[in-house]
């Protein structure tokens, strides 16, 4: 809701009996209820209408409220400028019809609020949906709209609908600012063409080798399908996985992935396992599935976990941080065969494996074997398979062929297994636990967000001292303080746990977290955050880098956490934060934007996540369709009445307003009518994207 203000000064819509309206009442600007006084003061004083229309529940008609309705030097101009008009679409959905339908035929996406400029006719001329008071992600400023559609009526009033192309070009010129770094949902599209361009068309991944997986620039790639609609984006992400998940790189037998491929073919491994790369290409294998229905990427998601539940889960249920590459001192010597050895190990059975695996008397890495299946995939995007993935084949070929790599499984377990590094690490824990609980949702496996519950319980109850959290566990002992990855990491844990169990401890944590986080790491000159703590000691310096590695930067998975902060939690101070730190960063990063990914995978979040707010007596049913959209960019608060949220909690409003059990959808700071049924969700959030 908007905040209170001074009940000095009452304008017209005291004597308003919407509940909507009144709301608006303290406002300075000088608002008319819609009829026929405020259009007869229109046409007498010559001056154009701001129509601003929205409803009680619509949580971003309170923010713009709050931001530009609560300012008086915001209202100062609105107030010389226009005859502004206030309208509750529920009390007068005639009106709003009327101007929606005429958003839409302007070419403008739809939603609330809707903010329309009328000539004093009442006739549309142009508009949009929600404004920021302030320039932002290549958006114009409120009041530099207002100034400028002015203007237009002012010295161009017989040209008014003409100009409406000149009008949105200067608009879009005080939107970039020559002397400010301006990234908006152009230049994020832009940034993943280039990008998309970069890939290997035969092989996947970044051209040339070694490749590395580079799940956040897979999930930039990713969003940009989503966001555009564009289907290359996606088919570039899936064939890169696709040779991942036949090539070496991948362990056939015990599942997971190595750090990367020294060649371009993704077939012969650095052979060590790292937990983190684990937990970014799990989920990614889960969207994949979601999309495509190919069975390969499912079947990777899970032998995937069956490697980390039987090899990297420590006793107390944590994950350990990786497994060497080497054993007896020579790299990938647990892992490549020779021939005589399958032979050995299946018998007449390991001719037909020999012919799927690539297993030659030669061998195909320095006289050895890398199992693998990159022969039966196609030789590029959109070819045809030579020979279909085991989805394909028969489901007896398939048993047949899953029962010989567990014979080999276990004549592998009898070789000296190569050293691994059981410790603790609190951040890469947290790129799991993510993972676990997004794959799970997507692919229905309860089983692991248990495992991610048991994870997240050890890390809460043993890795922490008071709200902080440490870095590394092992044997009992604590390596503290943690670093600013620990806390974006388990952060995130936390909230995607919230999202999926709708228990509020997890969000409770997460909230205790960010404010330790904040004390301790925060950068007020830049709005993100160091590296180290300010109590740690043994530090020359307190690193300070924003670019990504083999895991996202803190401070971009720190600019997700508070976007989810704000919805969950219900209050807006947290998404000004991560707008500071979004647009700080990006003014010191714009010539290296591809080292900031993450960050951009951010910013895709910031303009176009779907806010879903479930209330009423089924609101744990409507979670479970919510949570099936894609979670790159939804947010999923659920409140089944209004004693599970704070009072202040802007979600209340939408509590009052639904009629038993409803979903309240907004996307890109603009929001839908309330949802009746679950099946409508994803629909909805669809119309709201215009895609």
């Amino acid at each position: 809701m908007s905040s209170p203000q001074n009940t000095a000064h009452e304008n017209r819509l005291a004597a308003a009996t919407s509940p909507y309206l009144l709301q608006h009442k303290h406002n300075p600007v000088d608002w008319w209820q819609w009829g026929p006084q405020a259009l007869a003061e229109a046409k007498r004083s010559n001056r154009p209408i701001l129509l601003s229309v929205g409803y009680a529940a619509c949580h971003w008609c309170h923010v713009m409220a709050h931001e530009s309705f609560e300012d008086a030097a915001t209202a100062a101009v609105m107030n010389e400028l226009f005859v502004n008009i206030k309208v509750d679409r529920e009390e007068r959905p005639d009106i709003d019809q009327i101007y929606m339908n005429a958003l839409h035929l302007l070419g403008e996406q739809g939603g609330w609020p809707l903010t329309m400029f009328l000539t004093p006719q009442a006739e549309p001329v142009w508009g949009g949906t929600y404004f920021p008071k302030e320039q932002r992600y290549g958006r114009p400023a409120f009041t530099d709209i207002l100034r400028e559609v002015a203007r237009l009526f002012r010295e161009e009033p017989k040209k008014i609908e003409q100009n409406r192309a000149s009008l949105l070009a200067r608009l879009a010129d005080k939107a970039r600012p020559a002397d400010k770094v301006t990234i908006g949902v152009s230049e994020l599209d832009a940034a993943a063409q280039q990008v998309g361009n970069m890939f290997d068309p035969v092989n996947g991944g970044l051209r040339g080798a070694p490749k590395f997986p580079q799940p956040a620039i897979l999930e930039m790639l990713w969003r940009a399908g989503a966001r555009t609609g564009d289907a290359r984006f996606f088919e570039t992400v899936e064939h890169s996985l696709d040779r991942m998940c036949e090539g070496g790189i991948y362990d056939h037998l015990g599942g997971g992935f190595s750090r990367y491929s020294v060649d371009e073919r993704w077939l012969v491994p650095h052979f060590e396992k790292m937990l983190y790369d684990n937990a970014q290409l799990l989920e990614l294998l889960a969207l994949a599935y979601q999309r495509s229905g190919k069975e390969l990427f499912r079947q990777r998601a899970r032998e995937t976990v069956e490697w980390l539940a039987r090899e990297m889960t420590t006793p107390e249920g944590a994950f350990a941080a990786s497994l060497d590459a080497d054993s007896e001192g020579e790299e990938g010597k647990f892992y490549v065969w020779s021939r005589a050895e399958v032979e050995q190990a299946l018998g007449p059975d390991a001719a037909d494996f020999a012919v799927q695996y690539d297993v030659t008397a030669a061998g195909n890495f320095e006289g050895h074997n890398i199992l693998n299946r990159l022969k039966h995939l196609p030789r590029s995007i959109g070819e045809g398979s030579q020979i279909g993935a085991e989805s394909q084949r028969s489901i007896d070929d398939a048993a047949r062929f899953s029962m010989l790599r567990g014979k080999l499984l276990e004549f592998r377990e009898k070789r000296v297994r190569p050293g691994l590094d059981d410790k603790v690490l609190a951040d890469w824990n947290g790129l799991m636990i993510s993972g676990l609980v997004n794959a799970g949702i997507i692919l229905d496996e309860p089983g692991w967000i248990a495992m991610a519950v048991r994870a997240f319980d050890f890390i809460a109850g043993s890795m922490i001292q008071g709200d902080r959290l440490g870095h590394s566990w092992r044997a009992g002992k604590l390596l503290f303080p943690g670093l600013a990855s620990d806390f974006a990491a388990m952060i995130r844990a936390a909230l995607v746990l919230h999202e999926a169990t709708g228990d509020r401890a997890y969000l409770e944590r997460a909230l205790a977290w960010q404010r330790a986080f904040d004390a301790h790491y925060a950068d007020p000159d830049t709005g993100g955050y160091y590296l180290s703590a300010d109590d740690a000691s043994d530090l020359l310096l307190r690193p300070h880098s924003t670019l990504d590695d083999a895991t996202p930067n803190p401070n971009a998975v720190a600019a997700q956490n508070l976007l989810r902060l704000a919805v969950l939690a219900g209050d807006d101070a947290w998404r000004a934060q991560a707008d500071r730190l979004i647009e700080g960063i990006l003014s010191t990063a714009e010539r290296n934007l591809f080292g900031h990914v993450a960050l951009l995978n951010a910013l895709d979040l910031r303009l176009r996540g779907a806010e879903i707010v479930l209330t009423g007596p089924q609101a744990d049913r409507f979670a479970q369709a919510a949570l099936k959209l894609p979670f790159l960019d939804r947010i999923v608060l659920r409140a089944a009445s209004a004693a599970e949220l704070p009072p202040t909690h802007p979600a209340q409003e939408k509590l009052k307003a639904a009629q038993g059990s409803a979903a309240f959808v907004c996307v890109g700071e603009r929001c839908s009518l309330p949802v009746s049924g679950p099946d409508q969700i994803a629909a909805a959030v669809t119309a709201m994207r215009g895609s």
